[in-house]
């Protein structure tokens, strides 16, 4: 790629029912891909994408490792068609161990297997409480924060993801982020949305989580990164492997810095983006922040062989 160039991969939330799409089911490399993944889960990634309900996929366990491999599929198609590496890697929440996979940190069945062990200790640390995670649309970061800190004798609440200057997603238990919402609302929020997600990450409610999460990181190997990532708990790149296992021990419960990502990689020269996984979640993030910098989806034919610059079909 002869401009600097991010790739970019969503966490959860990007999930739907069907998104390995009929035109990439007979693609060799994607296939290979999933039967890859397949040999550590108890159930079939596509079976789980492509015929179970969306109540299911949605659950965090399931659909964590099903956007991870997809996205790793896609990463391995695109490069197997392209001449040169991108300059940056990054991911949101779980778009990280996407990242660290396609930079070679990580193979993919331990991501895979680490991914599906995450969703289940995040599960299991709120299994008793109800829990929620709303999108904040149109106030600043500031009254977003106060609003978490007035809600807070009702519960656990606090930002998960920092998305955009005017976007945010808080999270905690239902009553806290409830009153959190509507007092978000009362000070001019545009917009106040519940979403489709069954535990409530990047909160002090992972703390259970992260530390069985170290545990299972810890008999992993991890290997020199061949391209740089960004890490969602600062905004800043890897120096070296042995921060990655603390980064994703402390990614469970710190918010997603994802606005200062993205500054980070416009400071860094990205001219370009292409968002590796399915719908396009971060495209849609990204146009709220960027005049002069693109990002490109690839979830569908058609726009991958767009931002390839090919004419062949690749579907077969």
């Amino acid at each position: 790629m002869d401009k600097p160039t991010a790739f970019i991969f969503p966490g959860q939330g990007s999930q739907s029912s069907g998104m390995l799409l009929p035109e990439w089911e007979r693609n060799h490399i994607i296939a290979s891909v999933f039967d890859e993944a397949n040999t550590v889960l108890d159930f079939d990634l596509y079976d789980l994408i492509n015929k179970d309900t969306a109540s299911t996929l949605n659950k965090t366990q399931y659909a964590q490792p099903a956007l991870l491999t997809l996205s790793v599929a896609l990463w391995r198609l695109y490069q197997s068609k392209a001449s040169n590496l991108p300059t940056f890697l990054a991911g949101h929440s779980l778009g990280e161990y996407s990242a660290l996979v396609c930079a070679g940190a990580m193979c993919l069945t331990d991501a895979v297997a680490l991914v599906y062990l995450r969703g289940q200790l995040m599960q299991a640390a709120v299994a008793d409480q109800q829990t929620a995670m709303c999108a904040v649309i149109g106030l600043e970061a500031e009254f977003v924060q106060q609003a978490c800190q007035q809600a807070s004798s009702k519960g656990c609440v606090s930002i998960a993801n920092y998305n955009t200057p005017d976007q945010f997603v808080i999270t905690g238990t239902a009553k806290a982020v409830d009153a959190a919402a509507k007092i978000c609302q009362r000070n001019g929020a545009k917009r106040c949305l519940t979403l489709p997600v069954s535990v409530p990450s990047h909160c002090d409610l992972m703390q259970p989580a992260a530390a069985k999460l170290a545990a299972a990181l810890d008999k992993i190997t991890l290997s020199p990164l061949k391209i740089p990532v960004v890490k969602n708990i600062d905004a800043t790149c890897y120096q070296s492997i042995t921060e990655i296992k603390p980064a994703l021990v402390t990614q469970l419960y710190l918010p997603v810095l994802w606005s200062k990502t993205i500054a980070f990689l416009q400071q860094k020269g990205v001219t370009n983006m292409v968002e590796c996984g399915p719908n396009q979640v971060l495209t849609g993030l990204n146009k709220r922040m960027l005049q002069s910098t693109p990002t490109q989806p690839i979830h569908k034919l058609s726009q991958f062989l767009n931002t390839l610059g090919e004419t062949a079909c690749l579907s077969v």
